[in-house]
């Protein structure tokens, strides 16, 4: 067997001076493939490495022809190197790692939930169970059952194997990449799991530091399982935190108060918007007698901040009161114009002839057929014209 990269050999190694042995680009991106490296590269469900050689930015690790392809922020040539592991990113990684290998088998060996699959993702991991569900009792049991094992220390070591020796292991897992020849990498938890991995790992499950679940959601007959571990977790209790003191700050009201506050706050606007609504209603039956009793053919009105479905309910009721009548509203809006062109059955304007000269004036983009046009623009600068070529039809 070759010997192992420098990941493999010392997964808390963060700084290795190499060769850069070639040089290349793909699809426009620089690479390189070094003498050893301690980056590893993505694969099994862990994401890449990153981190700097000879100070240029280590963006992505793969697998590729010829080796493992470093691929950099701008080019570099041949020769000596100064490979920096990115620590923060890889010790979460093995984190987040560890703790799927130590969740896996704890919900296996407790409850009869095998593993399907596993997702290590940048905020949130996630492993699937081929269980229907996970009641709140259960995974809380899984949680301290997992939590009793981080206390434990258990030791984490890997080893390989020759296929032979690996038919008479007592493996968890027997799949295998696709084509997969040789020797045969496996992960330990000593007295609680062995399975086939490639990835990097924790001395021992101390290192875990904790592990919360997060929740649950159906998929493909079984159960997605959300989880974080390690740093994540405090991180995302300080993000809690800090969310809460917010909130307290807002709603007035201790954290064990802030729902109960929080929906009182909710229902007191569903109060206010059924009441402004209704207010809106009666302003709009108002302003539809007086627009409605106006001379003439065409009636107009601007009003500032109403959206498209009250200058609708506003062309209603002028037109019912006075079928002639056509009429041409606008509004402003989150800094877009609104418009909007209706007639009645009695008006001889055609609403889709003269929708599309208003819209053309007003730059805008808008539709209709038969009595109703209406559109938007980037602004109401050109209203006045707009309402003059509309006069000037006669209706």
């Amino acid at each position: 067997m070759t010997q192992l990269p420098a990941y493999e050999r010392d997964p808390f190694a963060t700084l290795l001076e190499t060769r850069i042995l070639r040089c290349g680009e793909e699809k426009g991106r620089s690479f390189v493939i070094l003498e050893d490296t301690v980056c590893y590269p993505e694969g099994g469900g862990q994401p890449c490495d990153q981190g700097t050689l000879n100070g240029v930015a280590v963006l992505e690790v793969q697998k590729g022809e010829g080796g493992i392809r470093h691929y950099l922020a701008s080019p570099l040539a041949e020769g000596p190197a100064t490979l920096t592991l990115d620590w923060g990113r890889r010790f979460d990684h093995m984190q987040q790692h560890t703790g799927q290998h130590l969740l896996t088998a704890v919900a296996q060996d407790h409850f009869k939930w095998g593993t399907t699959a596993f997702h290590l993702g940048p905020q949130v991991c996630d492993i699937e169970l081929d269980a229907p569900s996970l009641s709140p009792a259960e995974m809380s049991r899984l949680e301290e059952a997992v939590a009793a094992e981080i206390r434990a220390r258990r030791e984490v070591s890997a080893r390989w194997v020759s296929p032979e020796a690996y038919g008479q292991e007592a493996v968890r897992s027997r799949g295998l990449p696709e084509g997969h020849a040789g020797a045969i990498r496996l992960v330990q938890i000593e007295g609680v799991d062995l399975n086939t991995c490639g990835g990097t790992h924790l001395h021992h499950t101390g290192e875990i530091e904790a592990l919360k679940l997060l929740g649950t959601e159906s998929i493909r007959g079984g159960t997605r399982l959300f989880y974080v571990a390690g740093g994540r977790v405090r991180l995302r209790l300080g993000a809690h935190e800090e969310r809460n003191a917010a909130l307290r700050t807002l709603l007035g009201a201790p954290d064990e108060d802030l729902v109960p506050a929080l929906q009182t706050k909710l229902g007191q606007l569903l109060a206010l918007e059924r009441r402004n609504r209704k207010l809106e209603e009666e302003l709009a039956d108002f302003q539809a007698t007086a627009l409605a009793a106006r001379p003439g053919f065409l009636v107009d009105a601007h009003l500032e901040g109403k959206d498209m479905a009250f200058l609708q309910k506003l062309a209603r009721g002028v037109l019912m009161a006075d079928s002639a009548k056509a009429v041409f509203l606008t509004s402003d809006q989150g800094g877009q114009g609104l418009f909007l062109l209706c007639a009645g059955e009695g008006s001889g304007l055609d609403v889709p002839v003269a929708g599309k000269a208003v819209a053309a004036i007003l730059g805008a983009k808008g539709g209709g057929s038969g009595k109703t046009f209406q559109g938007k623009a980037p602004d109401l600068a050109a209203r006045a014209e707009a309402l003059a070529h509309l006069l000037a039809t006669g209706g």
